[in-house]
């Protein structure tokens, strides 16, 4: 017997189909499987006005088609939302376009708990700002607007040779970053670079014992590599290390862990074509271009030892925590991570991060990082996905990772937190971070001026959704982003936007939609700040 469920998050609240549960008899017994498909159409209008430093106001027509989905089961679990909106303007200030935008992860069982393959991706529109920050979320539709898409895939192994287990995996990812191309600066100030495509690539293997199986301690093996080939001026980041680690129980819940290997780290890239003037050539999409036939530069060269030390925590099923401190990258690092489900209707998230990646390789494991089941977070103007997703699993956020789209390799530190709630019918969450990007480049080229360089980055963001009754529901939302940048000439930026959402079931299927939203631009390098406000009235089938 089916039966119609209603769900909201943050972005227009959505409708869920419910899919009646079914068994699958196996070796072990039954197994539950619960999928939901909620295919959608829209039709918007949406008016837009510009409250500073202008006064204009325009209007669109907005329609899309989009579906949310989910499965999870024993052997396999996942959730996309994809969304294809058309825009229909009425003048030359708004003119026609299409975009997709989604978020996915999943994962499925090849060899029940021994072969697994996973993936994700997104689709994301950001802002970008004049000093190569990016805001996730902005209700403008104005120049500066930029489309992003990653996604990635894999498989992981794991089994067994008498006490020792051994796992292994690859996975490869693609990101690419679509116009503007280079975002206008101050005049006299450099070109500002961004980051068009890479492809990024990781694989492991581990061979280790746990404490007790079967010394008293447990003793590990293991080594790995990265690349990731930036588009940008032919720039490759090639990371390969080897390792041995140990666990020592100090309590049932409690181990010291440390490790010690070899590490071989290497950032080049080449440099743009140059004039007859001894200038660098920009290119029709206002990039670099690339001279091919100019020698590999190196950036970063560092072999050497690496090791950590750090505790591991354990209490409960609920309750996990990691923290580890070492050197590598030829520095001190630190990382570590926190987890806690009070009960089954809260969690809180805790990441610390150190990596040195270009801008898709960090993008790429951030969705990897993403809980299998979530509801996605739309902005209920724009329809884009944001920076969250609802969830009581794992990280939710992809903000921080998001807050630059400059093309140089990087070495990145930050952290990221998240605190989800469901309370009743209705869901909560907050979300908030800091991201550190230190610029690597290397000298002699066009991106020498990047050296050293630091962008720093502070966000937030908030929701709160749910019905208000059996015929309608709601949500709220909320961002900020903080961006400095230590790149001459480029300022600072600050971005804060908030949004409601309201809808009211008409007939079986079919529902009126309302919504409201503020976002406000504030760039010390325009000297001035932009503020629109937009409405949007419409109607939504859900099949």
């Amino acid at each position: 017997m089916k039966a119609r469920t209603y769900r909201a998050a943050l972005g227009l609240a959505v409708a869920i189909c419910a899919v009646p549960s079914f068994a699958e008899e196996g070796n072990t017994g039954q197994r539950t499987r619960q999928v939901s498909v909620a295919p959608y159409i829209e039709a918007n209008q949406v008016l837009t006005s510009e409250l500073s430093p202008g006064s204009d106001t325009v209007t669109y027509t907005q329609v899309a088609v989009g579906v949310d989905a989910g499965v999870q089961g024993r052997n396999n679990g996942g959730s996309a939302s994809i969304r294809y909106e058309r825009t229909f303007g009425y003048d030359s200030s708004v003119s026609d376009s299409s975009t997709l935008s989604g978020v996915a992860r999943g994962y499925a069982s090849v060899v029940p708990r021994a072969v697994t393959v996973e993936g994700g991706a997104l689709a994301t529109r950001t802002r970008i700002n004049a000093n190569g920050g990016a805001t996730v979320g902005a209700g403008s539709r104005r120049d500066g607007a930029s489309q992003v898409y990653s996604a990635y895939a894999g498989p992981s192994v794991h089994t067994s040779a008498g006490d020792a287990e051994i796992n292994a995996n690859y996975r490869i990812g693609y990101t690419r970053v679509d116009g503007p191309d280079v975002a206008a600066t101050a005049p006299g100030a450099p070109v500002l670079d961004v980051f068009d495509e890479s492809v990024a690539q990781r694989a492991g293997v581990h061979v280790g014992t746990r404490p007790g199986a079967p010394l008293p301690v447990g003793l590990g093996i293991g080594g790995g590599a990265y690349q990731e080939d930036v588009s940008n001026l032919d720039q490759r980041v090639r990371d390969l290390h080897v390792r041995a680690d140990v666990s020592v129980p100090l309590t049932p819940s409690l181990a010291a862990v440390g490790g010690v290997g070899y590490e071989d780290v290497e950032v080049s890239s080449r440099d743009a074509l140059r004039d007859a003037g001894g200038n660098p050539v920009v290119g029709a999409d206002g990039r670099f271009v690339t001279d091919d036939n100019a020698p590999r530069k190196l950036a970063y060269d560092v072999v050497g030892i690496i090791w950590d030390v750090g505790v591991m925590w354990r209490p409960s099923s609920r309750t996990s925590a990691e923290a580890h401190i070492g050197r590598r990258y030829d520095s001190l690092t630190y990382y570590g991570s926190f987890a806690w489900a009070p009960d089954t209707r809260s969690s809180v998230n805790l990441a610390v991060y150190d990596g040195l990646s270009g801008f898709g390789g960090q993008l790429n494991n951030a969705l990897v990082a993403l809980p299998t089941d979530f509801a996605a977070n739309r902005n209920p103007i724009t329809g884009e996905v944001t920076g969250c997703v609802a969830s009581l699993q794992g990280s939710n956020c992809l903000t921080g990772v998001l807050g630059s789209v400059r093309s140089a390799v990087f070495r990145g530190r930050g952290m990221a937190a998240s605190y989800s709630r469901q309370l009743g019918r209705m869901s909560a969450g907050v979300g908030l971070g800091y991201d550190r990007r230190k610029f690597i480049a290397a000298p002699g080229t066009v991106l020498a001026i990047a050296n050293g360089v630091i962008d720093e980055s502070v966000w937030a963001a908030a929701y709160l959704s749910g019905q208000i009754d059996a015929r309608s529901a709601f949500n709220v939302n909320a961002y900020a982003n903080w961006i400095t940048s230590g790149f001459a000439g480029a300022g600072d930026a600050t971005a804060i936007g908030a949004s409601a959402a309201y809808r009211r079931y008409l007939l079986y299927g079919l529902s009126a939609n309302a919504a409201v939203g503020v976002d406000s631009l504030d760039s010390s390098l325009a000297g001035e700040d932009l503020t629109t406000a937009s409405a949007l009235l419409g109607l939504r089938y859900d099949f």
